[in-house]
């Protein structure tokens, strides 16, 4: 079986009402007691062959000071993948769910990427007592400002039956397609792609019914305007985008951060990554996150 979480870190699961949760937590045995940290929530983002490998490279360096979750999302990799036409809704009450199950200290630390970011806040805006801070990474709800970013196909198209299973068996279930995807639109520099990492997203897109959480992000199901909750929110909030990121460029960044000055303490411009800058440097990422800590504990 392949294993692609760091060692010193285990997998446990929860129950939501769509279905298990599996995350990766610290193995005690090897860290020591951990439960009395603060507790840092790591949420992937959306897309063929996404999961909490996408943390993978980040939350070892904060396992001595936080309490550390990073699970795989209902519908994707380890978690339970229920055929349905999933919505927003479902993301917003299985996370919560998730948090009520494994936090008995609130408020938490939430760090989530591209679309699940723009989830976060959203639920940092309907449940406040959960979050304590936000630090997102190219968050979107990819219709922002009215504007849709995300969908490359038709809906149409993407939505006929035995075409959604050609089009995710051919861009998301071999390792060619996958590899040229994450060169061509996740990392801007193709040299910092590593096989290991091939290996991760190739993994997670060809478990069973992987494909209906991933269609339902490619046709738009779940997109929103983000610019419309980011006014609303109150939780401090460091916001971190790569310079060369695709589909929501910088400039949409910088927009969003300005919509909410007053909550979005700090927007860090990383050069010569795209959309995963976490993924791409994950030890650049690391300096500015901590660095973005110590700004929110201000």
């Amino acid at each position: 079986m392949l294993q692609f979480h760091p060692p010193g870190f285990i997998q446990k699961t929860v129950n939501t009402h769509l279905g298990k949760m599996a995350y990766y937590t610290q193995d005690q045995a090897f860290w020591g007691e951990v439960n009395s940290l603060p507790t840092m929530l790591f949420l992937h983002n959306f897309g063929g062959g996404a999961s909490a490998y996408e943390w993978s490279k980040v939350y070892p360096a904060l396992a001595t000071e936080y309490r550390i979750l990073a699970p795989d999302l209902i519908g994707w990799r380890d978690s339970d993948r229920p055929q349905r036409d999933y919505q927003i809704e479902d993301y917003l009450t299985t996370i919560t769910e998730f948090i009520h199950q494994t936090c008995p200290e609130l408020p938490i630390n939430i760090i989530a990427s591209s679309l699940t970011g723009a989830i976060a806040v959203r639920l940092a805006i309907q449940h406040p007592e959960l979050c304590q801070r936000l630090f997102l990474v190219c968050p979107s709800g990819f219709a922002d400002f009215g504007q849709d970013a995300g969908r490359r196909l038709p809906k149409g198209l993407i939505s006929l039956p035995l075409v959604d299973d050609l089009l995710y068996g051919l861009g998301a279930e071999n390792e060619l397609a996958v590899g040229n995807f994450l060169r061509s639109f996740l990392f801007q520099n193709p040299d910092r792609l590593s096989p290991e990492i091939i290996a991760a997203y190739l993994n997670s897109a060809q478990k069973p019914n992987g494909k209906f959480a991933a269609l339902a992000f490619l046709r738009g199901d779940l997109y929103f305007d983000l610019s419309l909750y980011l006014r609303q929110l109150q939780t401090p909030t460091v916001i971190f985008w790569g310079e060369e990121a695709q589909f929501t460029d910088i400039n949409l960044g910088r927009r969003l951060a300005g919509t909410n000055p007053g909550v979005v303490k700090k927007f860090w411009s990383i050069a010569s990554t795209g959309i995963l800058p976490h993924l791409e440097i994950p030890a650049v990422f690391i300096g500015l996150l901590r660095k973005s800590m110590e700004i929110l504990s201000k």
